[in-house]
């Protein structure tokens, strides 16, 4: 058996020995400051990173580190709180196991949320982006081998973001009365943010955010014949000028993300609810 399928396969039996052999409908990303959803779940299981085999550790700031499983809007979910990012040193088929386990787990949705910096001149901090398209910068973690038993070699990502789960998420946010912008994420490596050159270079060719993550998941879940809906919540604006006195501060960044959190929280169970 590949190595690679051995490690998803293990991490997945744990935790379905760990969820009574249950099944979720949805599994959820959550990012920086923005693990307050998993408190929402109504949770039949908690399982730190470090129990699940092959599962790394998740050093950034605002990451709790666990898996959860319970139900959300009536539907059983599993979340991350908290993900693995390539900065950390983790390689792609690390950072990207996750998804495949939930995948193994029988997932029939993935909703992924981020912090991230506004490039987009008209949004401004604690703004809600719907994800309609992304940049990769990141490196690609389908290269190598192909994972034959996810998904084709080639996966086609002219929808990355299914548009019928943002239609009725624009929907539910208008009905809900909560603001949202939409627009283009741009992943890239980090650690360090951005400087004011690769911020106007990024707006040139057409980002309206960002951030270091989620690309990698995303693409993944594709490849997996999974649908995705995706989240940024605007938690610093990226600064466009090398004079500029506002700095961009990972604490910040969390803080900002954890005062929208509440309105991304609805929306997210709002739109699992009416799946």
């Amino acid at each position: 058996m590949d190595r690679r399928v051995k490690k998803i396969r293990e991490a997945a039996e744990f935790i379905k020995e760990n969820i009574g052999g249950k099944t979720p409908e949805v599994g959820i990303v959550l990012g920086s400051g923005l693990g307050k959803l998993g408190d929402a779940i109504d949770a039949e299981a908690v399982i730190p990173y470090s129990k699940i085999p092959n599962f790394a550790k998740s050093t950034a700031i605002g990451h709790k580190g666990n898996f959860i499983f319970g139900k959300l809007a009536g539907r059983y979910v599993c979340a991350m709180q908290g993900r693995f990012h390539y900065y950390e040193g983790y390689p792609m088929e690390q950072v990207t196991l996750p998804i495949r386990v939930m995948a193994a787990l029988g997932i029939k949705a993935l909703f992924v949320s981020n912090a991230a910096g506004g490039l987009n001149q008209d949004f401004h901090v604690g703004d809600l982006m719907i994800i309609r398209d992304h940049i990769n910068l990141l490196p690609n973690p389908l290269i190598g081998p192909n994972f034959a038993e996810f998904g084709e070699r080639f996966p086609d990502m002219t929808a990355a973001y299914d548009l019928g789960l943002i239609e009725k998420a624009e929907k539910i946010a208008k009905r809900s009365r909560i603001a949202v912008r939409k627009g283009v994420y741009l992943g890239n490596t980090g650690p360090s943010y951005e400087t004011p050159a690769e911020v106007r270079f990024y707006r040139m060719i057409g980002a309206d955010a960002v951030g270091m993550s989620t690309v990698p998941e995303v693409l993944v879940a594709r490849h997996c014949g999974i649908p995705v809906f995706g989240m940024s919540v605007i938690t610093n604006v990226s600064n466009i000028d090398n004079t500029s006195t506002v700095l961009n501060d990972g604490d910040d960044v969390v803080r900002a993300a954890d005062a929208a959190a509440d309105r991304m929280c609805k929306l997210f169970t709002k739109l699992i609810e009416n799946l």
